[in-house]
């Protein structure tokens, strides 16, 4: 697997958005689709997340036991690394700090594993996925999440670039230590801030 590839292109910044982070361009009313693998096809009836790890309730919800969590919503704005953001976006699944409360991390999971029902895998430390910072969602603008946006649920960080939220999750580790997931291996940065241009490695 190559390394990620510097200078995508894209519309140039719109002048004193304050919305826009650096280096982004303003994507409007299209949502590009990127994704490391093939789509898989996931009915809701076999989907399931689990939560295990360093906690204290190693934790697995059905697509059913998931939707009977307190819903939550995301109104704002995404970013991808290759330089587009999408604003004003709508959201709905529930709280990542919903499915925690239940597995009940220790004091040692200090990191998580987002992992895919591909196998994708993406590396935060917990302080991302906690607070109000995350979420698994189903539903974006009042539809069911499609395949190819990740449905029939991904994982949604919106604070970070958008490579950490993970298409089709079906696990959530946590770690004791922070370990590399697919394209931080491959030359991403650990973390993705976009403010900060957290692109690449040495970033």
């Amino acid at each position: 697997m190559p390394g990620p590839t510097r200078g995508f292109l894209g519309r140039r910044r719109s002048a004193g958005d304050p919305r826009l982070p650096p280096g982004q361009y303003d994507v409007g009313g299209d949502w590009p689709v990127l994704t490391a693998e093939p789509t898989p096809r996931i009915t809701p009836e076999s989907w399931t997340i689990t939560v295990d790890g360093e906690v204290a309730n190693p934790t697995t919800w059905t697509w059913d036991e998931a939707h009977a969590l307190p819903g939550a919503e995301y109104r704002g704005d995404i970013h991808c690394v290759t330089t587009w953001s999408k604003f004003d976006t709508h959201f709905a699944g529930i709280s990542v700090d919903s499915l925690l409360q239940v597995a009940q991390p220790t004091e040692e999971g200090r990191f998580v594993m987002a992992t895919s029902k591909t196998g994708y895998t993406t590396n935060l430390p917990i302080e991302d996925v906690t607070g109000g910072k995350a979420w698994l969602v189903w539903e974006f603008d009042g539809k069911p999440l499609t395949a190819e946006h990740g449905g029939p649920v991904r994982m949604l960080v919106p604070h970070l670039y958008f490579w950490k939220s993970a298409k089709w999750i079906s696990r959530i580790t946590l770690l004791k230590r922070d370990q590399q997931g697919f394209w931080e291996q491959n030359g991403y940065h650990d973390r993705g801030d976009p403010w900060r241009q957290q692109r690449y490695q040495g970033d």
